[in-house]
């Protein structure tokens, strides 16, 4: 089984997937397709997804019995301990100018009313 999906893609990568998989849902395919022709969808994906992302899911030979692919994706696939996860940025990381703790209007509420 393999499971592609597609967001902010060209109208012309939904139908060329069309072909060979079924579409459930906008943006999301599902199908039964060889390895061969799988590999060559998934290199026909990343040309055409220009500024768009894809994931693609397919069955593997592993302990999770699945495997994954990512194209301009924000969570990145990593290895950990031989069990493949997703990692989702954390969003204080990427802007440091994000400041935390008390605003100073909660701070003159909770400190003022003492």
């Amino acid at each position: 089984m393999t499971v592609i999906v597609v967001a902010a893609c060209p109208i012309g990568l939904r139908g060329h997937l069309t072909r060979w998989l079924l579409e459930i849902s906008p943006g999301v395919f599902v199908g039964k397709v060889s390895a061969r022709v799988r590999i060559l969808m998934w290199e026909r994906v990343i040309e055409m997804v220009k500024n768009g992302r894809a994931i693609m899911v397919y069955g593997a030979d592993n302990e999770q019995g699945l495997a994954f692919e990512v194209h301009a994706h924000e969570w990145l696939p990593i290895d950990f301990e031989g069990i493949n996860l997703m990692l989702r940025p954390d969003k204080t990381e990427r802007d440091p100018t994000r400041k935390t703790g008390w605003s100073n209007a909660g701070k003159r509420r909770r400190f003022g009313s003492r």
